[in-house]
């Protein structure tokens, strides 16, 4: 008899952790996460060349301001940013005897699209100004990335010939290399985490405390 009522409080311990576990909030929104990420890329895919309008504004002001010297203009195609310089090729990057760097501006946004499946699988009040607030939030460190890999091209990348027009010495160099590392590796990752915790903070609480 007790044995029975043992294997029967088991049974049912085991059947009420399992529910719980099956039931709690966290695995729901992990999956309704998955369930937007795909929506979110085809959306961050094809309204690329608007989203990335103000990144082009903002690379091309900082470009203007910081290294007038160096760059005579800055043009967008769709996702990607053209870096008109003053520069006079050394190899066959040309175009009207100038160099010319291309930069995908896609490369470093790709954050985007998990902060928004964050922000929409959460499905807290005020959808909208959120959306906006991670993407104005991730818009400088895009451009941050964007004229890193302009920069790492045009001193690095680019062979001596080119180089040596840049006038950067050798600190100037590593320092551009750590910008682009940074930007590439450590940046569209970090920040898009960062964002959603700071905006989704009683949301955290509630997952928390359940």
């Amino acid at each position: 008899m007790r044995e029975r009522a043992a294997r029967r409080c088991s049974s049912e311990h085991e059947a009420n952790a399992a529910a719980s576990v099956t039931s709690h909030p966290l695995r729901g929104f992990i999956a309704k996460v998955f369930a937007w990420l795909p929506v979110a890329f085809v959306v961050w895919y094809f309204a690329a060349p608007v989203l990335m309008w103000p990144v082009a504004l903002l690379a091309e002001l900082a470009a203007r301001s910081a290294f007038g010297d160096l760059v005579r203009g800055v043009e967008q195609a769709g996702s990607v940013l053209t870096f008109a310089t003053t520069l006079k090729p050394g190899s066959s990057s040309m175009r009207g005897g100038e160099v010319t760097v291309d930069v995908d501006m896609l490369l470093y946004p790709f954050g985007l699209p998990l902060y928004a499946a964050l922000v929409l699988a959460a499905r807290e009040p005020g959808l909208p100004r959120r959306l906006l607030a991670g993407y104005a939030a991730l818009v400088p460190f895009v451009v941050w990335g964007v004229l890193a890999d302009f920069l790492k091209t045009i001193a690095i990348a680019s062979g001596s010939q080119i180089a040596s027009q840049t006038e950067f010495v050798a600190w100037q160099r590593e320092a551009i290399a750590f910008a682009y590392q940074f930007g590439t590796l450590i940046l569209p990752t970090v920040v898009p985490a960062v964002a959603w915790v700071l905006t989704h903070r009683e949301f955290l609480e509630r997952l928390r405390i359940r």
